[in-house]
């Protein structure tokens, strides 16, 4: 039986070794990459002939042509006649003025294919909106893994309760800080797709972390006897083959939608199903090697703050 509780200092190093990449991405491109959603700015759909576009020629050109920071992405629609419509879509970080939006319109134009007779209309997103959606964003983030942490502790009052509840927060915040730090280093632009990618992995995360804990919880009163690490490494070597089909099954049905997009350049699709492979192999690993080596060594701790005050009250 692998010892997963004894050699978790590797397992804590690696992790370090991730929050140290994602602090010095953050501070190298001086924060995150944030989308139009989240900083207010204009959005340009141009119809395109062809939906091969080079993204990276599109942010440069639109950059240059506006003098502002832009992300760029394709998308397509479906006109009147259920014909298809392939769009490259612009997010520039800023309010446009009439000329700005003539010499962005201009450029494109002259380095891509654009439907003759076309011009897209521009959308501005407030950034007062921007900020608004982003604290309701946090918000939700928050209360989502704040009742996961009052249903922890009510349902493991055996596994220490608050302690169990603690360890599963520790390995949520494993798995926001895993996709932070592949948008940080990355440079994708944070938008909804991150709101709705984080939300999922800390579902998925929890529920992978409760199938270990329900063992541990049986097996504390089965192993009366064992220590507490025994407990937690037998548990989570009777739980592996669950965790790592299921994470396999979810992993493989989520390529087949990142293959998919990637085949027809659905650029939306790409930015939103990739954090979420990241996600659930973090999840895999937070849930097997973070959650319960975390509650061994509060329980641990707990237990010697209890063997001392012993003493003190005699």
């Amino acid at each position: 039986m692998f010892d997963f509780v004894g050699n978790r200092k590797y397992f804590f190093g690696f992790s370090a070794l991730i929050l140290i990449a994602c602090i010095i991405a953050l501070i190298y491109h001086q924060g995150m990459n944030l989308d139009i959603q989240f900083q207010g700015g204009t959005i340009l759909e141009f119809q395109m002939e062809n939906p091969n576009v080079d993204l990276n020629k599109a942010i440069n050109v639109a950059q240059q042509a506006s003098g502002k920071i832009a992300n760029a992405q394709t998308s397509y629609s479906l006109d009147t006649t259920n014909e298809r419509v392939d769009l490259l879509v612009l997010n520039i970080a800023s309010k446009l003025s009439d000329e700005e939006y003539e010499k962005v319109v201009a450029a494109i134009e002259e380095n891509f294919e654009v439907k003759e007779g076309t011009k897209p209309t521009p959308r501005i997103v407030d950034p007062a909106m921007g900020k608004e959606m982003a604290t309701k964003s946090i918000l939700a983030i928050v209360i989502a893994a704040a009742l996961m942490v009052v249903y922890v502790w009510v349902r493991f009052k055996v596994m220490g309760g608050l302690l169990a509840g603690l360890a599963s927060v520790v390995a949520l915040l494993h798995d926001v800080m895993v996709m932070i730090a592949l948008y940080a280093i990355f440079r994708l632009p944070v938008n909804e797709s991150f709101i709705a990618a984080v939300l999922t992995i800390v579902g998925y995360s929890i529920n992978d972390t409760i199938v270990i804990f329900d063992r541990i919880r049986e097996n504390s009163t089965l192993l009366r006897k064992e220590s507490l690490a025994t407990i937690a490494n037998k548990s989570i070597s009777q739980s592996l083959s669950r965790t790592i089909n299921t994470a396999l099954t979810t992993i493989a049905c989520i390529l087949t939608v990142y293959i998919f997009a990637a085949y027809y350049n659905i650029e939306s699709i790409k930015l939103f199903v990739l954090p979420l492979l990241v996600g659930l192999i973090s999840g895999t690993y937070s849930t097997i090697f973070i959650a319960s080596p975390v509650w061994v060594i509060l329980k641990e701790r707990q237990a010697k703050k209890q063997a001392a005050s012993k003493p003190a009250k005699a």
